[in-house]
């Protein structure tokens, strides 16, 4: 099943900036070849419901051997069955309805 997420992966009892470890998980979600935007709160991510499950948990896991304790994550999923929809097909259509 296709899902689009909205994934925010915090590292607890890390260093101030997350930025590294951002960066990290990034890597992680295009190297299992998702489709990836990231905004300044979190990462959308597109793909089917097991590969996208996978590269999360594999973020922890990184994220965990660069020394962070705790992790929290954040996702927000969306599934449609009526059509095949993308993350840009979400955002133009907000657009379109702006003009």
């Amino acid at each position: 099943m296709k899902v689009i997420a909205d994934v925010c992966v915090t590292p607890v009892g890390a260093d101030v900036s997350l930025s590294e470890y951002i960066a990290v998980c990034q890597q992680v979600l295009i190297a299992a070849g998702l489709k990836t935007n990231m905004h300044a709160y979190g990462t959308n991510v597109e793909g089917e419901w097991d590969e996208v499950m996978a590269a999360v948990r594999r973020c922890h896991e990184v994220v965990h051997e660069m020394g962070a304790p705790r992790i929290t994550t954040t996702i927000k999923l969306g599934t449609r069955t009526d059509k095949d929809q993308s993350i840009e097909d979400k955002i133009r259509s907000v657009r379109e309805k702006m003009e």
